[in-house]
């Protein structure tokens, strides 16, 4: 089976989300999921070259699973329509920043960064952003970071400064955000080329010094 069998199923899951479907169609799913490890064991693969943090981790220890089964789930579907992998050091569930791969018919996507860091890390990231502007911007600017990922830090912010920061900060709204991360769309034709692994990691390879720089604010006590 290629990956044109985990969009095929995912979009038999986006039409049947019901524990009845996925009971009749549990081989499908198996058969769909082990072609989404194998991708994903390439791509880890190829990020361990570069991102010494990950060097022991298995395709497993990245995968997250289809049925919802969390607070950030949100509907009443019993099922993720989408397949999932976080690359983090220590695994998915881990707390440190890492580089992520989302497979949905029509909406999969490339990531990296870190997506609601609690409290404590969220502190230490404004910490840093707030002691080493220069640098963060300065990787947030890059022109081949820029390049990969256009729409660049994504994601929420607080109406109001953070506790300890004022107002008039020049970087005020870097710190007003509730996530760090960055993702490019994945097209279903691109996912379907022969070279997609190799482009995957390269747009990961270019958010790497991103993730180093929140994972040396999360790291810090």
């Amino acid at each position: 089976m290629n990956r044109a069998s985990i969009l095929d199923f995912l979009r038999g899951l986006a039409a049947n989300n019901n524990k009845p479907w996925m009971d009749e169609h549990r081989a499908e799913y198996h058969q769909a999921r082990a072609v989404f490890k194998k991708l994903v064991a390439e791509v880890l693969q190829g990020v361990q070259g570069f991102e010494p943090a990950l060097q022991t981790l298995t395709a497993g220890e990245t995968m997250y699973r289809i049925n919802k089964n969390d607070r950030f789930q949100q509907g009443q579907d019993p099922y993720k329509r989408h397949m999932g992998a976080g690359l983090k050091a220590e695994g998915r569930h881990s707390r440190w920043a890492g580089y992520f791969l989302t497979l949905e018919p029509g909406n999969s996507w490339l990531g990296a960064g870190k997506w609601l860091p609690d409290t404590a890390s969220l502190q230490r990231i404004r910490q840093e952003i707030h002691y080493s502007p220069d640098t963060f911007h300065a990787l947030r600017q890059h022109p081949e970071f820029v390049r990969h990922f256009p729409d660049g830090l994504e994601g929420d912010r607080l109406q109001r400064p953070p506790k300890g920061y004022d107002k008039n900060d020049p970087d005020i709204e870097w710190l007003k955000m509730k996530s760090y991360l960055v993702s490019r769309p994945i097209s279903d034709a691109e996912l379907l080329q022969p070279d997609f692994v190799a482009r995957a990691v390269e747009s990961l390879h270019v958010a790497q010094p991103l993730v180093q720089f929140l994972n040396q604010a999360i790291g810090e006590e």
